[in-house]
């Protein structure tokens, strides 16, 4: 199960359990759209994707210390690349 996406579509559920399912405040159960967990869409997604895939920062300071111009470039240009592949959702 989807437990962020169950948490963000059901504010009164406080615990998710795999094998019994979703429950409210008092113990009470409750039901679960089984599609509308499977088509959420995570808006902070894409933050993880970025940083999975930004490159080492010590490129970087690296090329600061040196002075090298074009590997600052080229880091700053890797960086554009993975915000370009990974959006911010419009809100």
């Amino acid at each position: 199960m989807n437990h962020d996406a169950i948490y963000a579509l059901y504010p009164n559920v406080v615990t998710v359990d795999d094998g019994t399912g979703a429950f409210d405040a008092q113990g009470n159960k409750v039901e679960i759209d089984m599609a509308a967990v499977a088509a959420w869409v995570n808006p902070n997604a894409y933050k993880y994707q970025r940083a999975a895939e930004y490159p080492d920062f010590r490129d970087y300071l690296d090329g600061v210390v040196k002075g090298d111009q074009a590997q600052i470039d080229a880091y700053m240009a890797a960086c554009l690349a993975v915000k370009a592949k990974y959006p911010k959702p419009e809100q």
